[in-house]
């Protein structure tokens, strides 16, 4: 690929100019006129021939038949071959730019070894180029040329049969990937480690939509029937099902008008679980405490308090999210500066608890399997 012989070339360049260890620093001023200079022979190394067929019209060199290919040109090399690509997944449609997010998580989920492709290498390194290179999977940098005054000009390309059998391989790897996590004994169920079993797979279903719409436009979608496949709004509605399911116990001490434990359930019951239960998995164990605060020429009372929370696992006996407020509110007495604290805790608990709570979920990874 191109990328790969550039990169050896720059990583011989920069071997070459700085030499041993005792040879001249590469930041320092000779270094960086080396660096100028060898910036200035690549761009005359790609000036040096004429303006190459596909600049003007990609199709003469990449026939549409086995190609789709899109030019880009920016002010330097890199503007170029990013607005190339950008241009390539023009080719495809907007409803494919706009979900390149959604392949982009999915994309990151196999980068950070959430989802295992590693049976297939060239599936594995395809990926995690498209991850590299912000673009479609089998997208990539065909070749460049300077005009030699301020354009850069790049031509980006997907091969049409090795996209479609790429993208054959992705899909069906994809759904074995899903059914694998989706298979979860009825003990284990409803937690919330399912509840993110399902969450995955509604993001690789998603990712495998937008894969089959880029083989309808190759051309070719390799038996693929996508009347078959799931949708990811299918597995999430599975996964709220499941939060329904999941009782998470709130216990509170120091909360003697039971004003926090409310907050916090409301909170909980707005995320989709049920509140309570004396044998819950889950439990929310929180801590309220005041005390008084001494403030020079100050007519009023001040009371500080402190909102401990954690989520806790007690099968595995962990606390999967920490939580934690405080402040102080002053009034004439001690007994209402701390009604007003209680009151400003209750806000700002149902204000970010429910945000806290709801990264958390969308970002909770389910456990390997033994």
């Amino acid at each position: 690929m191109y990328r790969l012989i550039s990169g050896i070339a720059v990583i011989f360049i920069l071997y070459s100019l700085g030499g041993c260890a005792s040879g001249p620093s590469a930041s320092g001023p000779d270094g960086r006129a080396r660096a100028v200079e060898a910036a200035g022979a690549a761009d005359a190394a790609l000036a040096s021939r004429g303006e190459p067929a596909w600049v003007a019209a990609p199709s003469s060199v990449y026939g549409e038949r086995e190609y789709i290919a899109a030019v880009g040109h920016g002010a330097d090399r890199n503007s170029a071959e990013k607005n190339a690509l950008a241009a390539l997944t023009a080719v495809f449609g907007q409803s494919i730019q706009a979900d390149l997010k959604i392949m982009s998580s999915f994309s990151e989920a196999v980068k950070n070894g959430v989802v295992d492709v590693s049976e297939n290498n060239s599936l594995q390194e395809a990926i995690n180029t498209s991850t590299a290179m912000d673009s479609l999977v089998g997208a990539e940098i065909k070749d460049a040329w300077y005009d030699g005054k301020s354009v850069y000009y790049a031509v980006a390309v997907m091969e049409r049969g090795k996209t479609s059998a790429l993208y054959t391989d992705m899909v069906k790897s994809n759904e074995r990937i899903i059914q694998e996590l989706v298979t979860i004994p009825n003990v284990e169920r409803n937690t919330l480690d399912a509840f993110s079993r399902y969450q995955l797979a509604a993001t690789i279903a998603d990712a495998n939509r937008v894969y089959v719409n880029v083989l309808s436009v190759v051309g070719n979608s390799g038996g693929i029937v996508p009347g078959d496949l799931k949708k990811g709004d299918d597995y999430r509605l599975e996964a709220v099902n499941i939060t329904k399911n999941i009782p998470i116990a709130v216990r509170v001490d120091g909360d003697r008008s039971d004003r926090i434990r409310g907050a916090f359930a409301s909170v909980i019951s707005t995320a989709g679980f049920r509140s309570g239960g004396n044998n819950s998995r889950y439990v929310l164990n929180v801590n309220l405490s005041f005390s008084e605060v001494q403030l020079p020429n100050q007519q009023n009372k001040f009371a500080r308090y402190v909102v401990d929370a954690n989520l806790t696992d007690t099968a595995e006996g962990m606390v999967l999210l920490p939580f934690n407020i405080n402040g102080r509110e002053g009034h004439l007495n001690l007994s209402e500066a701390e009604n007003r604290a209680v009151a400003t805790a209750e806000k700002k608990i149902k204000d970010d608890y429910g945000k806290i709570l709801s990264d958390y979920l969308s970002t909770l990874l389910p456990k390997p399997k033994n």
